[in-house]
């Protein structure tokens, strides 16, 4: 993992800001020929206690998303072993709301231990956790946990006000106190400056995540960020990977959410060259994504190998 932030934000913002040939080629000093495959279930979806502006789940708007409650531990097993043949090396179990409750803890932990019988690297997506209950899911066999920042620290108040930037925070520490990898990532496009990506791109740099999904934000009708499609373009999309890349030179780097919608695919071509080395493939939690085959032929085409 990185040992420490190795670029300041004055610095960062100046290679934000430099040619973008200059910008990709800086960032593919530290990318590598390998790209790591994982997926997901939406093992409950809907409903959602948060107040999160860009989610579609969130049960303070009216969104037409299909809600339900925790799924089965069968229908993790079908849809792990599906992922499994797609290439994923990970599977993870993602939930609505605020965190699990104390008769979900059992049946998740039951969820985990199916996923490592397959083969596949357990990860979760549950929300906030107490130290307690970190520690029950790693001892349940839990590699890793998945808690976004979302965004900035100086952003985050704008983008939901029922809970804090200090409350994910102290999630991602729980974990990594209780022996978890950390997954932590953010979404782009939803109104942030570009000194609030650098900011973020530090943020994350100070938590030195595993892994990092970068989400390129997909306007819900029914969310206040209905109309944000115009918030970041592409060439955005691209230096603020690169200036991640760079400020976390031993993170993965990871395609998730909205790429099949804000990238071409020559940019999405040219992101993976340079910048990005892992792929949430298939769907996302209530948005379409790109079919693991597709993937597979694009970085065929790229001359890279995928993560075994």
């Amino acid at each position: 993992m990185n040992t420490a932030i190795k670029i300041n934000e004055k610095e960062l913002l100046s290679l934000y800001n430099s040619p973008l040939d200059e910008l990709l080629k800086e960032a593919k000093k530290y990318n590598s020929n390998t790209v790591e495959f994982c997926s997901l279930i939406s093992a409950r979806t809907g409903k959602c206690s948060e107040s999160c502006k860009y989610c579609a789940q969130s049960s303070y708007y009216m969104t037409n998303i299909f809600t339900h409650p925790l799924v089965k531990i069968e229908d993790v097993i079908k849809t792990a072993t599906e992922a499994k043949k797609n290439g994923a090396t990970r599977f993870a179990i993602v939930t609505s709301g605020r965190g699990p409750s104390k008769a979900d803890i059992p049946i998740m932990c039951e969820m985990i231990k199916e996923i490592n019988t397959l083969g596949l690297k357990s990860c979760a997506s549950l929300g906030l956790l107490t130290p307690d209950v970190a520690k029950q899911f790693k001892e349940a066999g839990l590699v890793r946990y998945h808690h976004n920042i979302n965004t900035s620290k100086s952003y985050h108040p704008y983008i939901t006000s029922t809970h804090t930037f200090e409350d994910r925070i102290n999630t991602i520490k729980y974990c990594k106190d209780a022996g978890l990898e950390v997954c932590s990532g953010v979404i782009i496009g939803m109104g942030e400056t570009i000194e609030q990506r650098v900011e973020m791109a530090l943020n994350l740099a100070e938590i030195e995540p595993n892994s990092i999904p970068v989400n390129f934000l997909t306007p819900i009708k029914g969310t206040p960020f209905e109309s944000y499609e115009d918030k970041i373009d592409e060439e955005h999309i691209l230096r603020t990977l690169a200036i991640i890349k760079i400020a976390n030179p031993v993170s993965v780097v990871r395609f998730a959410g909205g790429r099949k919608l804000r990238l071409s695919k020559e940019n999405m071509e040219k992101a993976l060259d340079t910048t990005v080395n892992g792929i949430l493939i298939g769907n996302y939690l209530t948005t379409i994504g790109i079919e693991p085959a597709e993937d597979i032929k694009t970085l065929q085409k790229l001359g890279k190998k995928l993560y075994v």
